[in-house]
């Protein structure tokens, strides 16, 4: 599926939670109609929030806030409430994001109780795209049909340039990519991008793991893989499926980037000219490729994966180590494209289409990837229900106008005004806290209230959401909705190419549980459906609302400041702003942070712990955005003793509110997954590893040498 948004290649969108495993791996064994009643969703969890935001009947009294804050905070919901079977994961975010689900299904049915005449154009694509993807019906009875015409022009590609001129059509998976994106260090125009991509399990590390839980996922994706080449006719799929396999665990070996290192954008900038990236492409036809995209006089071509020269090595003091976890990029992908025979590509790209497309191809194809994707690496016993996975494939291809009847219903304007106080209080904090820190000097300071006095906040929605104008929803062709959707997305997409950067452009649907921070744009976006409880009401008592969604505006914020997001000046260009001792000391107080995050090992005994390089930058936006929504706590309450409620104080209820918002539990496997993917640190580490960090929470507390929380002052991490 593809919103409109996806096609910005390169964007960097720091997103608050932890993004979907993947926009169509959940899928549903129900055969039903597209006049059927939607079945009805199993019994989800919920959570109450008492009278003033937090109801503190949730509060585990036997456990010292101390010893374990998150469980003190959300131990007893979690127990009261085992996983429903169609979750990896449950928690605040998620049930949040079901509202929404459920809040978009009823104007489903109400469009769908009206006579069709008197619906819009809009409401019609809409209601088309919904029961298209609903009727599974029809689905099953098409069977294979609708996907040959496209799997017969990947058969019909003999050759590397007539697989690289399918590569460069929307709807095919390619294992180069290319689009239009900011320019990260001129953010006033717009340019050309090229990366790659190929692997069809999560991460390279899923190709390199030799454990015996690491294998047995290996065979079962090659089982997995020879299900859907079988399907796709051929006459031996397991050799087929291994062939494809040995390209992939090719492109993990030696091409593809650790995530870890790959999050450094000193590295992964790298300007090309059309000469020098049609010199490293080898065999492959990049600059038709490039030209039937129809981006070929792109001033320039940024690709974020090259071979490290010597010179960047030093500049930035790269180890041996560290450099062992880079592969050979752009440069390599050229070079094995160009080794591998056209029939494995083939393979490869027809496998891709089957499995990209299987929740709208009959009920085994959806059936074989939930089971590997879901049950295998996630853990995940059931389906969703098909009609909320429509209610998604729906706002991935027209997202923004469901959006658009979404913020007339649900989103008040007086949410926005108090957030638009809430935002210039945590603005004001940031500010007054740059003017304290002592590790920083003069010079960078102002080039730090210069970026903060430029911050772009966003709140709601868009003021000019999407139309899709040209795109045509055809009623009972999921696949040719798809594909179409694809083709309008790429178009959009290349005709930003010299044009001015849009600035009102968004990332994510109003509809959407989660916040961003966007580097190029220096923006903080927090759409509408994240400001409800528990983040965020106008009822709620104002601790509540400044740890909740004021932490969540700090963290946002936070993002600009991070140790990747700081290398971006006040016009969001990527350029060292810095002195070198202002930035030394940075670095020694992100390496503390790092360090303390390593010695989180939820697993195996202690033997599979958090990446604290890789969770860098969120652990930084979470514990200098929690700092900040305390400061401005107390800016908007102008320092005054504010009433014990329920036998907390406000700065209790503060923190409380913080807890209260990643209240979450998981299955293992989900778990495993997210420790090696996730940017994100798990829920219970966004909470304990971050109030220890807060001089605050010890004084709100209690908390005492001793206590299994506790850290020595000079250990606490405060960056901003």
């Amino acid at each position: 599926m593809i919103h409109k948004t996806a096609a910005l290649i390169g964007a960097s969108l720091i997103a608050l939670a932890t993004p979907a495993f993947a926009d169509d791996h959940t899928h549903d064994d129900t055969l039903q109609s597209a006049d059927a009643a939607a079945a009805p969703a199993s019994a989800l969890p919920t959570i109450s929030f008492g009278k003033w935001g937090f109801d503190p009947a949730y509060l585990a009294t036997d456990i010292k806030p101390g010893d374990d804050f998150n469980a003190y905070a959300n131990k007893r919901w979690i127990d009261a409430n085992p996983l429903p079977p169609e979750f990896s994961r449950i928690g605040a975010f998620t049930l949040l994001g079901e509202k929404s689900t459920a809040d978009v299904k009823a104007l489903m049915d109400e469009f769908a109780a009206k006579d069709p005449a008197t619906l819009s154009a809009d409401q019609k694509r809409i209601l088309d795209t919904y029961r298209t993807y609903l009727d599974t019906e029809a689905i099953e009875a098409k069977g294979l049909a609708p996907a040959q015409p496209y799997l017969q022009r990947i058969f019909a590609a003999n050759s590397l340039d007539q697989l690289a001129m399918l590569w460069a059509e929307p709807g095919f998976a390619s294992p180069v990519s290319a689009g239009v994106t900011i320019d990260p260090k001129q953010p006033d125009r717009q340019i050309a991008s090229v990366g790659f991509g190929g692997l069809g399990l999560p991460d390279r590390d899923y190709y390199l793991d030799t454990t015996e839980k690491g294998r047995a996922i290996q065979d079962k994706y090659k089982a997995y893989l020879a299900f859907l080449l079988g399907e796709a006719g051929y006459r031996d799929p397991a050799a087929a499926a291994e062939a494809v396999y040995a390209f992939e665990d090719s492109i993990a070996r030696g091409v593809a980037w650790d995530r870890a290192v790959r999050r450094n954008r000193d590295l992964t900038y790298n300007l090309l000219s059309a000469n020098e990236l049609s010199a490293i492409a080898g065999k492959v036809p990049v600059a038709q490729m490039l030209a039937k995209i129809g981006i070929a006089k792109s001033p320039g071509f940024i690709v974020s994966l090259m071979p490290l020269s010597d010179a960047a090595i030093a500049k930035n003091k790269i180890d041996a180590a560290t450099l062992a976890k880079t592969g050979s990029g752009l440069p390599g992908m050229f070079a094995l494209l160009g080794q591998t025979s056209p029939a494995t590509l083939q393979a490869w790209m027809a496998k891709e289409f089957l499995s990209a497309n299987a929740a709208v191809l009959p009920k085994r194809f959806d059936d074989a990837r939930f089971a590997f994707y879901n049950k295998t690496l996630l853990g995940t016993p059931e389906q969703r229900p098909r009609w909320k996975r429509a209610i998604g494939e729906t706002e991935g291809l027209i997202g923004e106008l469901v959006g658009k009847e979404y913020v007339a219903r649900y989103f008040p304007a007086e949410n926005k005004a108090a957030m638009d106080e809430l935002v210039a209080n945590l603005r004001l904090a940031l500010g007054q806290s740059i003017d304290e820190i002592k590790w920083m000097g003069p010079e960078t300071k102002k080039q730090a209230h210069a970026k903060l006095a430029s911050f772009d906040p966003k709140i709601g929605y868009r003021p000019n959401l999407e139309t899709y104008e040209g795109l045509a929803i055809t009623p009972g062709d999921a696949i040719a909705n798809r594909m179409a959707a694809a083709k309008w997305a790429l178009a959009d997409n290349v005709a930003k190419l010299g044009a001015p950067v849009d600035r009102t452009e968004w990332g994510m649907l109003p509809q959407t549980v989660n916040a961003y921070y966007n580097s190029v744009k220096n923006e903080i976006v927090f759409p509408a459906g994240i400001l409800q409880q528990p983040f965020f009401a106008l009822t709620n008592d104002i601790a509540v609302n400044y740890g909740a969604i004021g932490g969540v505006i700090g963290h946002e914020i936070g993002h600009g400041f991070d140790d990747q997001g700081s290398k971006s000046d006040a016009s969001g260009a990527l350029r060292n702003w810095w002195t070198d001792a202002d930035r030394a000391n940075f670095d020694a107080l992100t390496d503390r942070l790092v360090a303390q995050y390593n010695a989180f090992c939820p697993l195996d005994d202690g033997k599979t712990c958090v990446n604290g390089r890789l969770t860098l930058g969120e652990n930084i936006g979470d514990v200098g955005g929690l700092s900040m929504a305390y400061r401005a706590y107390k800016i908007a309450t102008k320092g005054k003793e504010v009433p014990v409620i329920d036998g907390l104080t406000g700065d209790q209820r503060f923190f409380l509110a913080w807890a209260q918002v990643w209240r979450s539990t998981q299955r293992e496997d989900n778990y495993r997954n997210r420790l090696r993917t996730d940017s994100h640190s798990p829920e219970e580490y966004r909470v304990n590893g971050v109030v220890r960090q807060l001089d605050e929470w010890y004084e709100a507390f209690g908390v005492k040498p001793g206590d299994a929380m506790y850290l020595p002052p000079e250990k606490r991490v405060r960056i901003w």
